[in-house]
C-alpha cells in the first residue's frame, strides 16, 4: 500500500525533503548486507510506499507540498530534481507570496478556508495515481503559523474527505527556550486540533535531536539540515519495509494501519515517541561493533528511564514491582519510571531472528488494563539499514511526552491568563472560548497519561 506525504510549512518541506533522501540513499545503498532476492522485494516494497514510477525512469514521490511562501519549496523541488535518485512531481505543490507570520489563527481560519480546495484537490490527485491507499502522513512543525495552523485545518480537511484512511500527523514539538513568543499558545491550538482528527501523532522535540546532533553525531556548527537529516534517519528507520509477522515471507503491506493497530489500542492515548540506536557519524561506523543484547538493553533502558538517547541513561530507574494488589500500581511506582501502553521494537540487519526481547514483555512495564502480549509487538528484516550493520528503532506509546506537554500548557495557561497577545488571534476568529476548549481537551490527555 502507498503513502501520501503531506509537507506542511517551512519545517514540514525541509523534513519531507530529507525523508525521501534517507530512503532513497537506502535503498540504493550497496550495504543491504542479505541475499539479493531479500534485498529486491524491500526495494520494490519501499518504492509501492513512497514513489511512483513515470516515464522519466527517476522515481516520483507521492508528497504534496503546501507552504504560505514560495522560498522553501522551490529550493526543495530544485535540491530532489539534482540529487538525480528521485524527485517531487512539478504539480503537486501550492504556494502562496505571503506567509502566516506565525499566527496559527491567520493558517487556520484564512489561508485553510481560501485554500482548501486547491490544496485538497492535488491531495485527491496524489491519491488517485495509488493502487492502494494506505493513508497520509503529515509532517508539520507545532510552533508557527502555517505548518500548525493550516496543518491542524488540512488534517481535518483530509479526515472529512477519507474517513476510512489511516493519518499519522509527524510533529515537531518547538525548542523549549523559543522561537517565537507565541509557540506555546500556537502548539496548544495546534496538538488539541490535531488530536480530534488524527489517528496518532508521531513526536519529535527539537531539544532532543539538538542534543544527538551535539553529543552523538560530534556536530560543532548544528545547522537545521543537521537536525532535520536525524529526524529522518529515525523516520526511515520506522517506515521502510519490514516483516510484520513471525516468520512472514511477504513484507507488511500496509506500514500506518500496522503501526496504528499495534500502538494505538484506544482513542484518548495517540502520542508516539521514536528512539533509534546507535545513531553516530559515518566515520567511526567502521571502528563500531554491536551486539543485538547490548543494543536491546539499551534500548530497554532508554524506554524505562524515558531517557531520548543512548548517551546518559539513568540505569538507577527500575520497573515497580507488581504487588498482589492491581490498584497499587501507580502508587508504589518510582517517580522517573515511564510506564507503557504500548510497544513496537524493530529489528534491522543480520542475525535479528536470534534476539531475545523477553525484556520487554514485563507486565510491570504497562498499564494494568492491556494485556502485555497484545501491548509489545516486534517487526524485523535481515536488510540493514542506512550503513548500520545492526539498528533497532523503538516507537512508544507511553508517558515520556507528559513533561514537556505540562510545560507548554502551563506556560500557554499562564499567557491567556493575563490575556497576553489574544487580540492577535481573535482578529482572525479565534476566540477565547476556542483557547478554553483546547486547554480542556489537553488537560484531559495529560490526566489520561498520569493515571497510567
Amino acid at each position: 500500500m502507498s503513502i501520501v506525504t503531506v509537507q506542511l510549512g517551512q519545517c514540514g518541506n525541509q523534513i519531507g525533503h530529507e525523508v525521501f533522501n534517507a530512503i532513497c540513499s537506502d535503498v540504493h545503498g550497496t550495504h543491504g548486507l542479505c541475499s539479493k532476492k531479500e534485498n529486491e522485494s524491500y526495494c520494490d516494497a519501499c518504492k509501492e510506499r513512497f514513489f511512483c514510477e513515470e516515464e522519466s525512469e527517476v522515481p516520483v514521490a507521492r508528497a504534496v507540498l503546501v507552504d504560505m511562501e514560495p522560498k522553501v519549496i522551490s529550493q526543495t523541488l530544485s535540491m530532489a530534481a539534482r540529487s538525480g535518485y528521485w524527485k517531487y512531481d512539478d504539480r503537486s505543490h501550492f504556494c502562496q507570496k505571503q506567509g502566516s507570520g506565525n499566527n496559527w489563527a491567520n493558517g487556520y481560519s484564512v489561508h485553510g478556508p481560501r485554500h482548501k480546495e486547491v490544496i485538497m484537490n492535488l491531495v485527491q490527485k496524489e491519491a488517485e495515481k495509488c493502487d492502494r491507499l494506505g493513508g497520509f502522513f503529515t509532517i508539520m512543525s507545532m510552533a508557527g503559523g502555517t505548518g500548525s495552523g493550516l496543518g491542524a485545518y488540512v488534517t481535518q480537511c483530509l479526515r472529512d474527505a477519507f474517513p476510512t484512511s489511516f493519518i499519522l500527523n509527524h510533529v515537531i514539538w518547538p525548542y523549549g527556550t523559543g522561537e517565537i513568543i507565541v509557540q506555546n499558545y500556537n502548539s496548544v491550538l495546534t496538538l488539541s486540533h490535531l488530536y480530534q482528527s488524527s489517528d496518532a501523532l508521531l513526536v519529535h522535540e527539537n531539544d532532543v535531536i539538538h542534543k544527538i546532533c551535539a553529543q552523538l553525531m560530534n556536530i560543532k556548527q548544528i545547522s537545521f539540515r543537521d537536525v532535520n537529516q536525524v529526524i529522518a534517519h529515525q523516520l526511515g528507520s520506522v517506515f521502510q519495509p519490514t516483516y510484520t509477522a513471525e516468520g512472514g515471507l511477504h513484507y507488511s503491506r500496509n506500514p500506518l494501519g500496522d503501526l496504528m493497530e499495534t500502538l494505538v489500542p484506544h482513542p484518548e492515548f495517540k502520542m508516539l515517541g521514536l528512539r533509534n540506536i546507535p545513531q553516530m557519524p559515518e566515520n567511526s561506523l567502521a571502528y563500531s561493533t554491536f551486539s543485538w543484547p547490548g543494543l536491546i538493553k539499551h534500548l530497554r533502558q532508554m524506554l524505562i528511564a524515558n531517557a531520548k538517547m543512548e548517551e546518559g541513561i539513568d540505569w538507577q530507574v527500575r520497573p515497580p514491582r507488581l504487588g498482589l494488589h492491581p490498584l497499587s500500581h501507580s502508587a508504589n511506582k518510582p517517580l522517573q519510571f515511564n510506564t507503557s501502553i504500548a510497544n513496537l521494537v524493530i529489528l534491522r540487519g543480520k542475525d535479528m531472528h536470534s534476539v531475545d526481547l523477553g525484556s520487554f514483555r514485563d507486565p510491570s512495564l504497562y498499564t494494568s488494563w492491556l494485556n502485555p502480549q497484545d501491548a509489545f509487538n516486534v517487526w524485523k528484516t535481515p536488510r540493514a539499514f542506512n550503513k548500520y550493520e545492526k539498528s533497532a528503532s523503538l516507537v512508544s506509546n507511553s508517558q515520556f511526552l507528559l513533561k514537556p506537554l505540562d510545560n507548554v500548557v502551563g506556560k500557554a495557561w499562564n499567557m491567556f491568563a493575563s490575556k497576553a497577545y489574544i487580540h492577535q488571534y481573535t482578529k482572525f476568529g479565534i476566540e477565547e472560548e476556542d483557547f478554553l476548549d483546547s486547554f480542556t481537551a489537553l488537560e484531559q490527555v495529560i490526566s489520561s497519561y498520569t493515571i497510567l
